[in-house]
């Protein structure tokens, strides 16, 4: 466990890139549907439950969310994507808003894709695989709520998950979270610090927590 990560801080909410932080040091996004659990697993691995605001109705993360670890490091929280119960339009400015920020962030270093446990590899989830596959940005996916599902049944996802990603050619590693339970926290500890700081090695194959 990396205890810098618990020191975050929320700095703005933007639903532009104009009134962002600026464009320097390192940002890790987290992205994935509304209801994957992307601002629990924030709160999570920060040990803050009031970081990231969580409502009982998916889609309300809305903005960009920028949260300080550092001068030099960021999370951002990205939009839900998908479930939310909202206008067409909105969520057209939604994917806009998410499409303007990972082509043009100079800063954004990762990409922590979020998915419910029970339901992986949605077609949002392929799209974000295959841009940062295409962009060769690094990708660390969180299998999520995996306390909803027993060990066995939640390691067999795990390991169809890594099937059927296995022919990706970019940094790509995966494992699985429960911020119920807690646990896979040192897990994505360890690969923030290597997303925030990588070493010169092939990252090319997916390592997978046992």
């Amino acid at each position: 466990m990396n205890p810098v990560y618990h020191q975050a801080k929320f700095i703005n909410s933007s639903p532009h890139l104009s009134n962002t932080p600026p464009d320097q040091g390192l940002e890790v996004a987290f992205a994935g549907r509304s209801n994957a659990g992307k601002s629990s697993a924030i709160n999570t691995l920060t040990r803050q439950n009031g970081l990231a605001r969580i409502s009982k109705t998916p889609g309300r993360t809305q903005m960009l969310n920028f949260f300080e670890i550092n001068e030099r490091q960021r999370f951002v929280d990205l939009p839900g994507y998908g479930y939310a119960k909202v206008p067409l339009e909105v969520k057209k400015k939604w994917h806009e808003l998410m499409e303007t920020y990972l082509t043009s962030r100079k800063s954004l270093c990762a990409i922590i894709l979020v998915m419910d446990v029970r339901h992986p590899l949605t077609e949002f989830d392929w799209q974000m695989v295959e841009w940062c596959e295409h962009t060769r940005l690094p990708l660390h996916i969180l299998l999520t709520k995996a306390d909803k599902l027993n060990y066995g049944a939640a390691k067999n996802t795990l390991l169809q998950v890594q099937k059927e990603l296995k022919d990706s050619n970019f940094p790509l590693t995966i494992q699985l979270f429960s911020s119920l339970k807690k646990t896979g926290i040192d897990e994505v500890h360890a690969a923030l610090d290597q997303l925030f700081h990588p070493v010169d090695q092939d990252q090319s194959e997916m390592s997978i927590p046992s």
